[in-house]
């Protein structure tokens, strides 16, 4: 088993406008690219965020070895239930996620 922030090189979360949110998952090489890219899943990806899969857009861009997740917030960005206006406290829960 491998947490994310061991075999990745960099994770970071941001807004993708104000009813999204997306977490970036860089990879340095093909190895580590391979094993988040086959072991980071949807169903893992909603486990951890506490929302439904069908929330949640997965998108691989393998010249760059990144994984993206995008997910709707729970309450647009801005709002007063808004507790992370920037988006930025997600990459902490995908470092400590562990896969095969």
């Amino acid at each position: 088993m491998y947490y994310l922030s061991e075999i990745t090189k960099t994770i970071r979360s941001k807004n993708a406008g104000p009813f999204w949110v997306t977490i970036d998952l860089f990879c340095g090489d093909d190895i580590n690219y391979q094993r988040v890219k086959n072991g980071l899943t949807i169903p893992i990806a909603a486990k951890h965020l506490l929302i439904t899969e069908n929330l949640i857009k997965r998108f691989e861009i393998d010249d760059l070895r990144v994984i993206k997740i995008s997910f709707q917030r729970k309450y647009f960005q801005g709002s007063r239930l808004d507790r992370d206006m920037h988006g930025a406290q997600f990459a902490h829960i995908f470092s400590e996620i562990q896969i095969n």
